[in-house]
């Protein structure tokens, strides 16, 4: 999660104002810092997957959509100044410039009853709830919560957030980590992780990078997918519903777990810049504004390569 480039090619000058705006959002992100931290850049999601459809922001601030529309969840027209997005199972989240929040798609269970919220820097989608980081570093979620899932209004110094089936994880300001809802397979147990600087969610796992570029991971391993005690020199980790994706330094990408629909098969990509992993599908986006995908593509999720 990170900053806004387009998803199609530039020419030159047309790079040199992307390089601009990502400067200008850097300076919007930062928000306030919690008395002997150091400044926070707060991480914002460029390409996002959901359970069966893929999101993407472009350098215009519109937003982009494929995959199953059971619930109008790639319904993405008339969204402008969007700077990130989040996808759960059938929602989509949509982070504005203004730091306020649209969301399209499944409502059952209020995941979508974001109208109110304000001063928002950070975004995240589960299944069906919603949570957002707003500025002096506390949380608002919203949605479904059956597991206490949404049980995060007494979090403080929070710098990031990820969100899975049933849980919520968030990364503290030094480094420690929380977490609250389903833990039926361990899940929740981060309260010994130590230098975190981001975190992902799965089905029933979670994964945490350290600032030394290494990963630890807990909860449900039936895959392998909690298998990256050997991974380093890794920059951003993304957690899908039962596979592990790791953006390592050099722009290529490792991945464990479940492989079924091939959603592992990134061992080719090169020139990543940010990836995302779906319930069965992943997705990378590239140097150049393409993006990339593998995996399970029954309801054209993995059709981006106009973007």
């Amino acid at each position: 999660m990170k900053i806004i480039l387009n998803l199609r090619r530039h020419s030159y000058l047309a790079r040199v104002s992307v390089f601009l705006i990502m400067i200008a959002l850097i300076v919007w992100m930062g928000g306030c810092t919690p008395e002997g931290a150091s400044p926070i850049h707060y991480p914002v999601t460029r390409i996002a997957c959901g359970e069966h459809h893929t999101v993407g922001v472009k350098s215009d601030g519109t937003v982009v959509a494929v995959g199953t529309n059971y619930y109008g969840q790639c319904n993405m027209e008339g969204w402008t100044s969007v700077v990130g997005v989040a996808a759960g199972y059938f929602h989509t989240v949509g982070l504005k410039v203004n730091r306020t929040v649209v969301a399209r798609g499944r409502n059952n269970y209020g995941q979508c009853m974001i109208n109110g919220w304000k001063d928002i820097v950070q975004i995240a989608a589960g299944s069906s709830h919603t949570v957002g980081v707003k500025s002096d570093h506390t949380v608002v979620a919203t949605g479904w919560n059956s597991a206490g899932q949404c049980n995060v209004g007494s979090w403080t110094n929070i710098v990031q957030v990820a969100a899975g089936y049933a849980h919520t994880v968030g990364v503290k300001s030094d480094g420690t980590v929380v977490a609250v809802g389903l833990n039926n397979d361990g899940q929740c147990n981060v309260g010994g992780w130590r230098d975190i600087v981001q975190v992902a969610a799965g089905w029933q796992h979670t994964v945490g990078r350290k600032s030394d570029g290494t990963v630890v991971a807990v909860g449900y391993d039936g895959f392998g997918q909690c298998d990256v005690s050997g991974w380093t020199d890794i920059i951003q980790v993304a957690a899908g519903s039962l596979h592990t994706v790791g953006l390592k330094s050099d722009g290529t990408v490792i991945a464990v777990g479940y492989n079924e629909y091939g959603q592992r098969n990134v061992s080719t990509w090169t020139g990543i810049i940010e990836v995302d992993a779906g319930y069965a599908h992943t997705v990378g986006l590239t140097s150049n504004g393409t993006v990339v995908a593998v995996g399970l593509n029954d309801n054209g999720q993995c059709d981006v390569g106009e973007w």
